[in-house]
């Protein structure tokens, strides 16, 4: 399977001046939106925020903090409201956290991956089946 990476922007709903805009690399595996801890600030304070304990994909537990609301506009697909999770690290090894775009914010923007041409492509409708 090919590395989908998509533009995407974050901001501060409390402070629209404060925002991040990188690839994030799109992980359907992970449910949230996931950032460096280190990038934390530049989104400045938050109107909320709770520790959060978070496993991945080795089975490792690590310490996070969900921090909300923020909007989140994956380039080509409207813009979402939701949390940001911030990570310290990738577990005991000390991995550099690499920005995740999880399967909750893709599925509220209406962005689903298309497999063979490695790209996200729009849904049309949103599932309540």
């Amino acid at each position: 399977m090919g590395r989908i990476i998509a533009q995407t922007k974050v901001t501060n709903l409390f402070d629209e001046r404060k925002s991040i805009q990188c690839g994030m690399f799109v992980d359907t595996g992970a449910g949230a939106l996931i950032l460096p801890m280190a990038w934390k600030e530049r989104l400045g304070r938050f109107q909320r925020s709770d520790a959060v304990e978070l496993q991945l994909a080795n089975g490792d537990v690590v310490n996070g903090e969900a921090c909300w609301p923020v909007e989140i506009e994956i380039e080509g697909f409207r813009p979402v409201s939701n949390e940001v999770v911030f990570l310290e690290s990738g577990g005991d090894n000390g991995e550099v956290v690499e920005p995740l775009l999880g399967y909750v914010i893709l599925e509220q923007a209406q962005a689903a991956v298309d497999m063979v041409g490695h790209r996200l492509v729009p849904v049309r409708y949103i599932d309540l089946k």
